[in-house]
C-alpha cells in the first residue's frame, strides 16, 4: 500500500509554528469510502487510512518505509516567504501612494 511522507503547515487557527517540524507517514486510500443508504454515513474498509505516524526527521520515515516495505512518496514542505514590513514606511517620503486618513 503506498504511503506519503510530508511535514504538516502550519493550521490557520494558529499564529506559533508548534506541531510543524515533525514529518508524518500517512497511508493512501486503498477502498474506496462508501455511503451508507440508511443513516447517510461515510465509511470505509480500510483501516491503514486512520493511520498517521510521526517522525523526528524526513530520514527517520523513509528508513521506516525502506524497512517495512512501504512504497513511499515524499512531499516537499514549501516554506513561508515573510516580507519584511517596518511601520515607518507608511510615512516615507518617497512613498508611491499618498498617506490619507
Amino acid at each position: 500500500m503506498p504511503a506519503k511522507i510530508y511535514r504538516p503547515a502550519k493550521t490557520a487557527m494558529q499564529s506559533g509554528k508548534a506541531k510543524t517540524h515533525i514529518w508524518v507517514l500517512e497511508f493512501d486510500q486503498e477502498i474506496p469510502r462508501k455511503i451508507d443508504p440508511i443513516m447517510g454515513y461515510t465509511s470505509s474498509a480500510d483501516t491503514r487510512q486512520q493511520l498517521k505516524l510521526t517522525f523526528d526527521t524526513q530520514e527517520l520515515a523513509e528508513a521506516y518505509a525502506q524497512r517495512n516495505g512501504i512504497e513511499y512518496r515524499v512531499i516537499a514542505p514549501k516554506d513561508a516567504i515573510r516580507q519584511t514590513v517596518s511601520y515607518s514606511d507608511n510615512f516615507r517620503f518617497s512613498r508611491i501612494q499618498p498617506w490619507t486618513h
